[in-house]
């Protein structure tokens, strides 16, 4: 029943979206490092591959903690839509990455797309007590954790599918990546408004400290 109404509907759909996105991105990423790394760096494939994990996963631990005070102070909608944003924009770098077959450009990307998800976490877990009754949280929590491991699986096959197209995979695994992102942006318009809870909460911007 959730699914239907658009009190969870939308930012369910938005969520998944991202989460696949991540995933084409990141896989298609790997696959291309894996079979051109010869050709673009003096670097290794498993290397570079390595790297690329750490990349993606190094703004989950130094910003998560400060993206959570995020989501306290601001209205919830408005900022997921913010975060959307952002994700088109870095999916133009990430184009532009493929598109001149730039490693630079290309890891660039992916570490922005680490701090998306790091930004979108917390308010992904932080909006749904706020839209459902405590009777739904389970049901909802549920959903949103299985639309993201399906968005996930689903992102890895898409990513990996269309990088291997011939001659041109890697500037249409750009060019998907940015039209899942303007997608979830769309759908994140219909996102309820979902006030802050802690709106005179002052932030503390130093990652470290606010980690720690």
């Amino acid at each position: 029943d959730l699914l239907r109404q658009r009190r969870f509907a939308p930012f369910f759909w938005t969520q998944a979206l991202g989460a696949g996105n991540d995933n084409v991105f990141k896989n298609a990423l790997v696959i291309f490092v894996a079979y051109h790394a010869a050709t673009l760096t003096a670097i290794d494939a498993n290397t570079l591959v390595n790297l690329a994990a750490a990349i993606f996963i190094a703004p989950f631990v130094l910003l998560s903690a400060t993206s959570g005070q995020l989501a306290d102070k601001f209205e919830k909608s408005r900022l997921i839509r913010w975060v959307k944003l952002f994700e088109i924009a870095i999916m133009v770098v990430g184009l532009a990455g493929f598109w001149r077959q730039d490693l630079v450009f290309m890891f660039a990307a992916l570490a922005l797309l680490g701090v998306h998800s790091a930004l979108f976490g917390p308010v992904k877990y932080a909006i749904l007590p706020q839209h459902l009754r405590k009777d739904e949280l389970i049901g909802g929590n549920g959903l949103v954790e299985m639309g993201t491991f399906v968005a996930i699986l689903l992102g890895e096959i898409i990513g990996g599918l269309v990088i291997a197209i011939k001659p041109n995979g890697p500037v249409l695994a750009g060019a998907t990546a940015i039209a899942v992102a303007v997608a979830g942006y769309v759908i994140s318009r219909r996102i309820p408004e979902t006030p802050a809870v802690a709106p005179n909460l002052r932030i503390n911007w130093n990652p470290f400290t606010e980690t720690w």
